[in-house]
């Protein structure tokens, strides 16, 4: 007979044990998230017993060419606090000694808790509250801070200080950085600051240096006892790598203050390097407005000038080229066996050019390819361009033989960004033949676009551009890619900025373009650009603007044999070339050669530094 309450007893046992097992499944699970998946636990053990501190390195600072202090590093504190370990306090007294009001501590420390503006936040680990506290305020809330139970400060050296009120987009600035670059690089959290535009963005992993670490005994009453272990797992910050740029600063502030009341852009690059003297966007600021504390204010005040301070139009503007654009044009036909150096044009005809002939220059009638770059012949490029693209002798079809060209464009570094080591650069626009297709239904001819035959209509480049132009045809085609850091310490420079890069144009060609070029400097329309001794080389632009009054261009380059410099201005709404860009050229090489603008250039200068181009 089977005894029931033998089966009974057995059944519970069994419940009794699955009950025990799942009360220790979820204890095992518990104890798993607290160690291993949750960091609150150890972030309150660890508090109790440490106090880590981050040791920031110093940021590599920033030199001239001529090893003159451009960027440096100025003292700067933090003050930090441990949510946990806040008591009351005198609130009133804390928001006084450091010049803060009650509402923004109170929302500094809602901030702070907001796990969505602060990802990761314990109440355990030390939070950033306020950033770069000058030496004074370090030393006024240090005295009191004893009072304030949970703050503590840090040692910080991020607040750049400027040796020079320019160059300030070229060299770029700090700020705190956001989520997104959190999430992005661990390196960094809530409170670190990092390069956000210019050299300091570019070259950040190198200025930054590397973090240390500081661990301090804390007693059962939280009081600091020493370090841990005497220090054996403190790791020292390395600080960040020095740079010296190519830049010359006394040009750099010379440049913009010939451009001062203008707007547009100065570029001065050494052919044989690729290394940039110059890199002016105007108007500009002067940097130490973003740095310390007032950055966020000085920057809303720049954001919303309408003249757009802070947009960087010598790499980032984009512009018709105008005639600077024809020793380009002249290289591809001659490349292509569109014309020899002695191919006669007539101008007096003129070339249809929107139903009549393009505006010229007043110059002899049938010139030849040197005479042409000298007066700046409208009509002589449109019928080279004619020549080229209508032509079926060449190519079967308009639509290849603008690829053709468009090629030997790109490989003269339009169309696309060069590479220059700054955030941001802009690539222009040079067209392929499917924009036209698009625009035109397939049937279009050189007729169509001719504008682009003298840097007009669809070409867009930036100043950087065309004067890199000027440094390749200096160079007898190649170029550089142009750079603005000339050493890193104790680290190479990239290939990129060593390795010529050669275009898709024979080399004969181009002592072709640049005797054009001297003859304009000698007798044509760059006249204005004549130095005594030096055989400076140079082309002017007029490029029309639909949005006002035409805008000033001019490229160059010196001399004419083992170049040492190539530069390009751009003033937008500047008129004629010879109006502004070219006497902005004139002294800009004036400076370079000889340190100084004096004698009968000074007349020129200030009048120059005063003229107001609206």
């Amino acid at each position: 007979m089977i005894n029931r309450n033998k089966y009974q007893y057995a059944s519970r046992r069994y419940v009794f044990i699955a009950a025990i097992a799942c009360v220790m499944l979820i204890f095992i699970i518990r104890l798993i998230g607290l160690q291993l998946v949750s960091s609150e636990y150890k972030d309150w053990a660890d508090s109790n017993a440490f106090l880590k501190k981050t040791l920031y390195p110093a940021r590599g600072v920033i030199y001239d060419r001529n090893d003159k202090l451009l960027v440096y590093n100025h003292p700067a504190y933090d003050v930090m606090l441990i949510m946990k370990e806040i008591q009351p306090f005198d609130t009133i007294d804390f928001c006084s000694t450091l010049g803060i009001t009650r509402e923004f501590f109170d929302k500094r420390i809602r901030d702070i808790r907001n796990r969505e503006l602060n990802p990761g936040y314990s109440q355990y680990v030390p939070q950033l509250f306020v950033s770069q506290l000058s030496t004074n305020e370090y030393g006024m809330l240090q005295e009191k801070l004893y009072k304030f139970p949970g703050f503590y400060l840090q040692s910080r050296s991020t607040i750049r200080e400027y040796g020079y009120p320019n160059a300030a987009l070229l060299l770029g600035n700090i700020g705190e950085v956001s989520r997104r670059v959190m999430e992005n690089d661990r390196y960094y959290m809530r409170g670190d600051y990092a390069g956000l535009e210019g050299v300091e963005r570019s070259y950040e992993k190198i200025l930054r240096g590397r973090k240390g670490k500081e661990i301090l005994l804390r007693d059962a009453r939280g009081r600091i006892k020493g370090r841990y272990e005497g220090g054996l797992h403190d790791e020292p910050p390395v600080p960040g790598k020095n740079l010296k740029l190519s830049v010359d600063i006394e040009l750099q502030a010379y440049a913009e203050k010939l451009m001062r009341n203008k707007v547009g852009g100065v570029v001065m690059i050494e052919p044989s390097t690729g290394e940039v003297l110059c890199l002016v966007s105007s108007p500009t600021y002067d940097p130490n407005l973003l740095a310390g504390r007032q950055l966020g204010k000085n920057y809303a005040q720049l954001e919303h000038d309408p003249l757009k301070p802070l947009f960087n139009r010598a790499i980032k503007g984009r512009f018709p080229p105008g005639s600077t654009y024809k020793p380009a044009q002249g290289l591809v036909f001659l490349q292509e066996g569109v014309i020899t150096p002695q191919k006669l044009y007539t101008c007096a005809s003129g070339y249809p050019y929107h139903g009549g002939k393009p505006a010229c220059h007043g110059h002899a009638s049938p010139l030849n390819l040197n005479a042409a770059l000298a007066t700046s012949c409208n009509a002589y490029f449109c019928w080279g361009l004619h020549d080229m693209l209508d032509s079926r002798k060449r190519y079967p079809t308009v639509q290849i033989a603008f690829e053709a060209w468009k090629k030997h464009m790109v490989s003269m570094g339009f169309g696309y960004p060069l590479g220059i080591d700054l955030p941001g650069e802009s690539r222009g626009f040079i067209p392929n033949s499917k924009v036209y297709d698009s625009f035109h239904k397939s049937r279009w001819n050189s007729s169509t676009i001719i504008s682009i035959a003298i840097g007009q209509g669809e070409i867009d480049t930036t100043p950087l551009q065309i004067c890199n132009l000027s440094a390749t045809i200096a160079n007898r085609g190649h170029y550089i890619v142009p750079h603005v850091v000339r050493e890193i310490e104790d680290t190479p420079l990239d290939s990129i900025y060593t390795c010529p890069r050669r275009t898709s144009v024979d080399p004969e060609h181009y002592d072709v373009i640049a005797e054009g070029m001297r003859s304009a400097v000698q007798y044509g329309t760059c006249t204005g650009l004549y130095m005594p001794g030096i055989d400076v080389c140079g082309k002017t632009g007029t490029a029309e603007n639909p949005r006002g009054k035409d805008n000033s261009v001019c490229i160059a380059f010196a001399p004419f044999h083992r170049p040492e410099i190539a530069i390009a201005v751009y003033v937008e709404h500047g008129g004629y070339g010879k109006t502004n860009a070219i006497p902005i050229a004139r002294l800009m090489l004036e400076k370079f050669y000889y340190g100084e603008v004096g004698g009968a250039l000074a007349f020129l200068e200030t009048d120059i530094i005063n003229r107001v181009v609206p």
